[in-house]
């Protein structure tokens, strides 16, 4: 059984959450966590992961969608969602430097932030840098937030980078970027296979013309398949072992998402 560590099913059309559950579930996806991506996001998230057995949750504001720094209250609601016993992780937060993103001390003051929501939480964190993997690794260094463990999502940087993220105790969160960028191969044929977790980001992809085609947890398979392949493993070895770095990854919390991958079994 796998589970995709990170996705934003919330930002879909809730009605069509069961079928998207069900495709996943016939593909062995048997756990999903979505992830937040600003205190309102967050909270369906976790309304989400309340209404459904296999769905966890993630909460954080996602540094792009930042409109000004995190308030008290902001920060209040974000430790608040964060005690929910299905929040498995603080998620999506982060640094993007992309042109006409927010602020760049501004999303640094709010990635500290929220590093200390999760510390008090003893939740890992899951998150983004795009185009700002030299401050994240000051930011994540500074707050030694390795030591509450979690992954850099949707990975798709160096060796370089690579090894400074699992130097400081996260894994690595592979995607379907794993299918057709050869850097990106080159890395996880390098990396550990212990610090691999699997995700399919999963956000709606309306640029996509058929429906059909958009990326959804029932992916995630193929990008098993294509870690089994660079690692010259079998795909069920890469699955055990996957599931069981989200497992270790998640830490305290994954009790729930152990019961449910051993209900599954039975």
């Amino acid at each position: 059984m796998l589970i995709d560590v990170h996705t934003h099913l919330d930002q879909h059309d809730p009605e069509e959450l069961p079928g998207i559950i069900e495709r996943a579930a016939a593909r062995g996806v048997a756990a999903i966590v979505v992830a937040g991506v600003t205190v309102a996001s967050s909270s369906r998230c976790v309304e989400i992961a309340q209404t459904n057995r296999g769905i966890f949750a993630g909460v954080g504001v996602h540094p792009s969608d930042l409109e000004g720094d995190l308030t008290p209250n902001d920060l209040d609601d974000l430790d608040r969602l964060a005690g929910s016993e299905k929040v498995v992780v603080m998620s999506e937060i982060g640094l993007d430097y992309l042109p006409h993103s927010p602020d760049r001390q501004m999303q640094e003051r709010a990635l500290r932030a929220q590093i200390d929501v999760a510390r008090r939480h003893e939740l890992p964190i899951v998150f983004h840098v795009r185009e700002a993997e030299r401050d994240a690794v000051r930011v994540l260094a500074d707050e030694r937030a390795g030591d509450l463990g979690g992954a850099a999502h949707y990975f798709q940087g160096s060796r370089e980078y690579a090894r400074s993220v699992l130097d400081m105790g996260f894994h690595l969160s592979l995607a379907k970027p794993l299918l057709r960028l050869p850097e990106l191969q080159d890395v996880a044929a390098w990396a550990p296979i212990d610090r691999i977790v699997l995700e399919t980001d999963s956000y709606p992809q309306p640029f996509k013309r058929k429906r059909e085609k958009w990326t959804e947890p029932r992916d995630l398979p193929l990008v098993a398949a294509k870690l089994a392949e660079i690692k010259g493993l079998d795909v069920e070895e890469i699955e055990r072992t996957t599931t069981r770095n989200a497992l270790a990854m998640i830490g305290t919390r994954s009790a729930r998402i152990g019961a449910l991958l051993a209900g599954a079994l039975s």
